[in-house]
């Protein structure tokens, strides 16, 4: 495996399971030592004993200003430093439109997906300056072409990818670096589960595959290893990119969505 992330430490939020635990791992498997943080104790626990000492477990709440800095905190007390903020944590649900969305979601929604990477990233400045360090926001296609029943979901993905060039802008005078990647569908444990409930198994693994212009969905190994490239020293001169990592779906599906559809999204 490459090492090109040897030495390096990083803070992943969600990262107990999904794409933020192939994070975690690939990164690990790159010499970086990683502080995994998650509300999902017994997953992230799990996760850190199989990896060993280059990684910590840190019960985290993103939306809550005090847990991500004792996160941060945490990081730098086991390792000394913060060269990478992976913000993955978010949710999905509720799935639906902007009218039959209830306030209470739309706070939960923003909260959980975009004030958790404000926080992280206003958290993390001083630590990721001192390092001249990198964030990766894991943002999502719906937030770029828009997707059905997923308004408030794909908005805060949106104000993602703006916050990610605005900030690019503002931080680069201080040498740190911040992307965003965008999967569309990707075949994580919590998808597998969602598509075990739907009426038509066999519509939605088509569906799923389809939306992608290379004809599958992929797993979460696979959005880990472009994470792992825009955070290491490679992809130095690269800022302010939204990325999809979508397997062409931003060109356009193929195929309509099955009408038992709600929530493709990990």
């Amino acid at each position: 495996m490459n090492s090109r992330l040897h030495s390096k430490v990083a803070l992943v939020t969600g990262g107990a399971a999904g794409i933020g635990a192939a994070i975690v791992r690939r990164f690990v498997a790159e010499g970086a030592h990683v502080l995994v943080g998650d509300r999902d104790q017994p997953h992230g626990a799990a996760l850190c004993a199989e990896l060993g000492r280059a990684t910590a477990f840190q019960v985290l709440d993103v939306s809550d200003a005090d847990s991500f800095a004792a996160a941060i905190s945490r990081t730098i007390a086991e390792w000394g430093r913060l060269d990478i903020l992976v913000n993955n944590a978010g949710i999905a649900l509720p799935a639906t439109t902007v009218q039959d969305t209830s306030l209470d979601e739309f706070e939960q929604l923003v909260s959980v997906n975009l004030r958790s990477v404000f926080l992280g990233c206003k958290l993390a400045h001083p630590h990721l300056k001192a390092t001249r360090g990198c964030v990766l926001n894991i943002s999502s296609m719906a937030g770029v072409t828009g997707q059905e029943r997923h308004a408030i979901y794909g908005a805060t993905k949106g104000a993602i990818n703006a916050l990610t060039k605005c900030t690019a802008v503002d931080w680069g005078r201080d040498g740190i670096r911040i992307n965003a990647l965008c999967p569309a569908g990707v075949r994580t444990e919590t998808l597998r589960q969602w598509m075990k409930t739907q009426p038509d198994a066999a519509g939605i693994e088509t569906y799923l595959n389809q939306i992608h212009a290379l004809g599958y969905c992929p797993e979460p190994a696979e959005v880990a290893t472009v994470a792992a490239f825009l955070c290491s020293d490679e992809a130095k001169f690269i800022t302010g990119y939204v990325m999809p990592v979508s397997g062409g779906s931003e060109c356009g599906y193929n195929i309509h969505a099955p009408v038992s559809l709600a929530d493709p999204h990990s």
